[in-house]
């Protein structure tokens, strides 16, 4: 504060002395100006030192200066010896980190908020074969041409990732995940995910294998143990005992063979889009009347309806993974307990099929590993139930090929409620679904009963 104290004194000394002068002469107001002048041309004097040392090319010390320049001149200059020091710091992190993305084996992009491409790694440049100099600015779907991959970018639900071909090698598999930052702008992380794919692919064709070939002999099994215990009044007491027991656990092992089977299905065919449309209420009816002839009048059971709604997709698969639903909340209850079905709106349009039951529950630690093939919450329970720990596995892959999800909800000792959650997009009025099927010309598709 001094230094401008200081600099008023000067102005008002020069003004003073200067129209002192003039008064002398007989031209104060000449006097006066003349002051001014002097003190202007010492500020433009400094102003001139001021700009000469900032367009210097080189780093330079401040230039001398009196007054408040003087500090002035010190202030700017300690202020670029900190920027200097923190600008030398943020090139260091960008350094480090363009190193280490380029040590990664994951190719890494970033997008402006346009979609452009901004800045990519050695791995991203070799994954998509993209040119430093020609393709900065470009956008990714010039480069990503995958259907699958422009739905997913555009549709902005970056939770999950995305598996696809690559654009340049139809043998290679990559896993795009996309994450949103800064101002609307991306970050991509790109793996090579090949090896992995053709483990998968060939752990479904060994599964699928072994479980067709399981078929035959199991069909074989089954077929003398019926014929043996037909005739068990001419068996022994503990022959018969134990054929039974064989059957049983034959049985079971042909029902896990079959859900195997179902699964491979599910996972190797071709998702389809059906354009058939069915009466959802027809569906949660006949699931209703298939839970009451599993329960034997040892559960009650529930059908609570918002509206008539239809559905495209495949019948059977949905009708298939809800009562995997009802087979799960009939097995995993005590008895008495009520068995719900529910198909409600969500305000967004989504619909919901709701499988619920006032039983046991589970804890919170089991729900995100529920739908894992062969995932018991209880191990000896499931055993003695029959169950073959695939039915949410195979819910879950049924909904995907809808374009639907999975929610499970539970606390322990309030029940648990299954969520089938069906995209807006897939349902439709009913005058709308009979319109579409006197198109088709194909009443049999409806899915009434």
């Amino acid at each position: 504060m001094h230094y401008w104290i200081n600099e008023l004194w000067r102005l008002a000394y020069l003004v003073l002395g200067f129209g002192l002068l003039g008064w002398l002469i007989g031209y104060p107001g000449w006097g006066v100006a003349l002051g001014l002048a002097v003190h202007m041309a010492f500020t433009l004097r400094h102003l001139r030192k001021l700009y000469v040392w900032l367009a210097a090319p080189v780093e330079q010390p401040p230039p001398a200066g009196e007054g408040v320049w003087g500090d002035l001149f010190d202030r700017l200059y300690r202020y670029q010896k900190g920027q200097r020091h923190m600008q030398g710091r943020l090139r260091a992190v960008i350094n480090r980190v363009q190193e280490s993305s380029e040590a990664m084996r994951e190719g890494v992009i970033m997008l402006d908020s346009s979609g452009n491409l901004d800045w990519w790694n050695s791995a991203a440049q070799r994954l998509l074969a993209l040119a430093p100099h020609h393709d900065r600015g470009q956008h990714l779907t010039n480069y990503l041409r995958d259907p699958a991959f422009i739905d997913y970018f555009r549709e902005r639900d970056y939770r999950e990732p995305l598996t696809l071909t690559s654009p340049i090698h139809d043998a290679v598999t990559l896993e795009v995940q996309v994450t949103l930052f800064g101002d609307d702008e991306r970050l991509i992380v790109i793996r090579d995910v090949t090896r992995l794919h053709r483990l998968e692919l060939m752990r479904r064709d060994f599964v699928a294998n072994v479980s067709h070939e399981l078929r035959t002999p199991l069909t074989v099994l089954a077929g003398y143990l019926e014929t043996w215990l037909d005739h068990r009044d001419a068996l022994p007491e503990r022959l018969v005992r134990g054929l039974t027991q064989m059957e049983t656990q034959t049985d079971r092992m042909q029902r896990l063979v079959s859900d195997l089977l179902t699964l491979s299905r599910l996972e190797t065919a071709d998702r389809h889009d059906s354009t058939r449309p069915f009466s959802i209420t027809a569906l949660c009816r006949q699931a209703i009347a298939d839970g009451e002839a599993l329960a034997d009048d040892s559960h009650h059971f529930r059908l609570e309806l918002d509206d008539d709604r239809w559905l495209r997709g495949d019948e059977q698969e949905l009708s298939s993974a809800l009562s995997n639903l009802i087979y799960n909340a009939v097995r995993y209850t005590p008895e008495a307990s009520t068995v719900t079905l529910r198909y409600r709106r969500s305000p967004n349009g989504d619909g919901a099929l709701e499988v619920s039951d006032d039983g046991d529950g589970i804890e919170p630690h089991h729900l995100d590993r529920l739908t894992e093939r062969f995932y018991r919450v209880d191990k000896s329970r499931s055993v003695a139930s029959g169950g073959t720990g695939l039915g949410l596995a195979i819910v879950k892959h049924v909904l995907l090929r809808h374009d639907a999800r999975l929610e499970i909800e539970s606390t322990p000792g309030q029940g648990a409620l299954f969520r089938c959650v069906l995209p807006a997009a897939r349902l439709m009025a009913a005058p709308a679904a009979e319109a579409a099927i006197d198109q088709s010309g194909d009443p049999a598709s409806s899915g009434r009963e």
